[in-house]
């Protein structure tokens, strides 16, 4: 009789083992196999790590296998189990792989195809057919989408991180407790002395290096000695954790009237202000969008305090970017004085940290929240509800979807929640960021997310004009790596544009993202459907970079550049000054965060800038969901480039004081998971 080698792999995640009983049938062209039982409970098969072989004997042969199904039935208690994949040798000797990575919970069952990647137009068969069809209902059913606040992206429908589907759940659900790892980072920081000292401000500047004892960052230290330089503060604009917001000044604008006079002594090529700007020499950022933003009103005995700033900045002769001009208000007038490098002290280094404190802010909401984690949960709920797990697409976005929906759900349960972490020590706390996020919704276009596009939008684009700008060269590189790799792995499965438009589960995928996740919105240019593989290969190009590279380039420097305080306060406890020559030194640290605010700020920064214990970084695909020759050599040839612009920017960086790395593929997880 017939017999089929059948070889089952475990996860090696905690508890990823069962001791139920597990059963296995198989299903071909020619009939069905019985339901063999592999395991019975303390067998001691199937344990955490464990790849364990059967002998399946059959009356006659099968023919070719389509699916095998995998029965889980309870033996004493709950024991779910991470099934990796499932290997059958055939009795003439043909192997199959069936990919899995996935969670049996309960008394489930999974029924898996083999892994071989295919559209929807090449199942030929009514049983493959169904099967998949069965697989994209039974996801829309648990994949949800919900409106979590008026004009957000929708997101899961999911209230908490225990309500989430298991296989998208974080492993250890208290390595991602938002409170133990804040807590337990202020310890490790020896500030959890001051953590409840609310409202008691520091004596000066240099008391804020006793919460900064235990600093072993060249990075931080040096923002520490150097943050009131002026080329610090403009250097932040093109390398810092919000490298986004600065552009190529094309013309002064009116709410900022500033004049040649006002700005004389800081340009450098005896031209005038009009003149430098047409040389492409001013650069601007406009912080409009805090304009209106309420304040945070969460904790009565401290009133906190929003600006919306315009700030100038010129390029000098050594290609630095400096300020020359910041207003603290979008309104001019008398009360909004523009501040200037000439003028006191005081008065310029105090309108740079109401600068850097807005930054702070946009950074933290709109840069990092919005437009790489809400907009990554998008991708990623529409990609279970549309794509089902033999779609060369998901196989390709998978790994870049993980923990991202739980990350996110957890954030929503504890951080930016009403009453979250975030309420205890930011000035947009308390519904700001709320509103925040709304007004970003209109700038968040499809074009945006491109990354040369953006860049070259903003006028930033010339390595000439600019060249210090090393998150676009890195950036550059990147995404033309991801591009290319995209273009590999479309080319193996759509022959032609009319294979791309005639591929429904494509085409609903697309559309997912539209509707629901930039809610219909015409002007956002996110395409409804995709015709090119041209096209195709960029919107995974912009799906991958933005859930893997953008998010690493916005996240893993916040502590580098946020935990100085006074170089990125998260509130401000005076108002903006209203003229100048007033400002003295105890105004300044009297603006500043009290000390609570400042250790719990600290211990965000240092939280939020910690890799995961089992990090998967850009390029590392351990879950083999692909299983074909063409699209591994084509993995290889991304690896192998990635390897190179490692090397590029480890070389780069080799003696500089301030190395930039964020954008280097051996520290870009492969998703948005913290």
């Amino acid at each position: 009789m017939p017999s089929y080698t059948v070889t089952v792999a475990t996860g090696s995640q905690w508890f990823a083992g069962t001791d139920d009983y597990v059963y296995l049938s198989l299903e071909g062209t020619a009939g069905c196999s019985e339901r063999h039982l592999l395991d019975k409970p303390f067998y001691n098969d199937f344990e955490r790590g464990a790849v364990d072989s059967y002998d399946v004997t059959v009356e006659e042969d099968l023919g070719e296998i389509q699916l095998i199904k995998i029965e889980k039935r309870k033996y004493w208690y709950q024991d779910d189990w991470y099934l990796k994949y499932v290997t059958v040798k055939t009795p003439i000797g043909d192997y199959l792989e069936f990919p899995c990575y996935r969670w049996i919970t309960d008394e489930k069952e999974v029924v898996l195809r083999d892994g071989r990647a295919k559209l929807p137009r090449d199942d030929k068969t009514q049983i493959l057919k169904q099967h998949r069809r069965k697989e994209l209902e039974i996801r829309q059913k648990t994949y949800r989408w919900k409106e979590w606040h008026p004009g957000f992206p929708l997101s899961i429908d999911a209230h908490s991180h225990s309500d989430l589907p298991r296989d998208i759940q974080f492993d250890n659900e208290k390595g991602i407790d938002f409170i133990l790892n804040y807590s337990k980072a202020m310890e490790n920081l020896y500030v959890n002395r001051f953590m409840h000292m609310f409202q008691s401000s520091w004596s000066d500047f240099a008391d804020f290096e006793r919460i900064f004892v235990r600093i072993s960052n060249t990075i931080s230290e040096y923002v520490m000695q150097h943050w009131k330089e002026d080329f610090m503060f403009g250097y932040q604009f093109l390398n810092g954790c919000n490298p986004v917001l600065i552009r190529r000044c094309t013309e002064i604008p009116k709410k900022l009237p500033v004049t040649t006079d006002m700005v004389e002594c800081s340009l450098e090529r005896n031209l005038t202000l009009e003149e430098e700007v047409k040389q492409g020499n001013i650069f601007i950022v406009d912080y409009e969008l805090l304009d209106g933003v309420d304040a945070n009103k969460t904790d009565p005995c401290t009133i906190q305090y929003l600006a919306a700033p315009i700030c100038l900045l010129y390029k000098n002769l050594e290609n630095k970017i400096v300020p020359i001009a910041i207003q603290l208000g979008q309104k001019p007038g008398p009360d909004n004085p523009i501040f200037l490098p000439s003028d006191a002290t005081y008065d310029w280094l105090l309108a740079k940290i109401w600068v850097r404190s807005s930054d702070f802010h946009i950074h933290q909401t709109v840069t990092h929240l919005l437009r790489t984690h809400l907009v990554s949960e998008v991708f990623s709920i529409s990609m279970f509800r549309q794509l089902p797990a033999v779609h060369p697409l998901f196989k390709l976005l998978v790994p870049h979807m993980r923990f991202t929906i739980a990350i996110n759900t957890k954030a929503r349960e504890q951080l930016i929640c009403e009453c979250g972490l975030f309420d205890k020590a930011n000035a947009t706390g308390g519904g700001g960021h709320v509103q925040m996020v709304q007004k970003a919704m209109k700038d968040l276009t499809y074009s945006s997310l491109c990354f040369p596009e953006e860049i070259k939008a903003k006028g930033m684009d010339s390595t000439e004009d600019i060249p210090y700008y090393y998150y676009r060269d890195d950036g550059i590189k990147v995404w033309e790596a991801i591009k290319n790799f995209a273009e590999d792995v479309i080319h193996i499965y759509y022959e032609s544009d009319e294979v791309v438009c005639e591929d429904v589960e494509l085409q609903a995928f697309v559309k997912d993202i539209y509707v629901y996740g930039m809610r219909g919105v015409k002007a956002s240019g996110f395409p409804k459907t995709i015709r090119t593989r041209e096209k195709l290969a960029e919107y995974l190009t912009v799906i991958i970079f933005t859930t893997s590279a953008q998010h690493a380039a916005v996240n893993f420097g916040q502590y580098d550049w946020c935990s100085w305080i006074p170089n990125a306060p998260p509130t401000m406890r005076r108002p903006p000054p209203t003229e100048k020559g007033t400002v003295t030194i105890e105004q300044i640290v009297e603006s500043l965060p009290d000390r609570g605010r400042s250790c719990w700020h600290l211990g965000a920064v240092w939280a939020l800038s910690q890799f995961q214990d089992n990090e998967l970084f850009l390029g590392t695909y351990p879950d083999e969901h692909f299983v074909e020759k063409p699209v591994k050599e084509a993995m290889a040839t991304f690896r192998k480039n990635l390897d190179e612009i490692v090397n590029t920017i480890t070389e780069r960086n080799k003696n500089k004081k301030l190395p930039y790395y964020y954008l280097s593929p051996n520290r870009i997880p492969n998703s948005v998971a913290v």
